[in-house]
């Protein structure tokens, strides 16, 4: 996958609403505000380690949905046949240069596939 702080980043946005309030905000003002761990604790009135604490629970948590229900991986292969797809029209294209029918079908798959691309971002 991605850096440790990307993929929990993509985890907590498709799985963010499945955690506690506190956990999102912890996360959020961690993640999102870059505050550390002590300026959360201060907000809260907690101590750091409660924070840490929280942010590994809420971490564990997004790992088990991914793990359950695959949202992430499925993202990341729906994005790599999408990439395959285009490479595969690209070299039709090629070998079928003179074909000027063929080409206005393989450039409007490829309008398609690029409002796909357009979609996973």
């Amino acid at each position: 996958m991605i850096d440790k702080i990307a993929e929990v980043s993509l985890l907590y946005d498709f799985y963010g609403q499945l955690l506690t309030e506190r956990q999102r905000e912890v996360m959020r003002l961690y993640h999102e505000e870059n505050y550390s761990l002590s300026e959360i604790a201060k907000e809260y009135l907690i101590s750091r380690q409660g924070v840490h604490d929280t942010l590994k629970k809420a971490e564990r948590a997004l790992h088990e949905y991914e793990e359950k229900l695959g949202l992430v991986e499925k993202l990341e292969m729906t994005g790599r046949a999408i990439r395959e797809i285009e490479t595969c029209i690209v070299k039709m294209a090629e070998d079928h240069a003179g074909d000027e029918g063929l080409k206005r079908e393989l450039d409007q798959i490829s309008r398609i596939i690029k409002s796909l691309e357009q979609l996973e971002q």
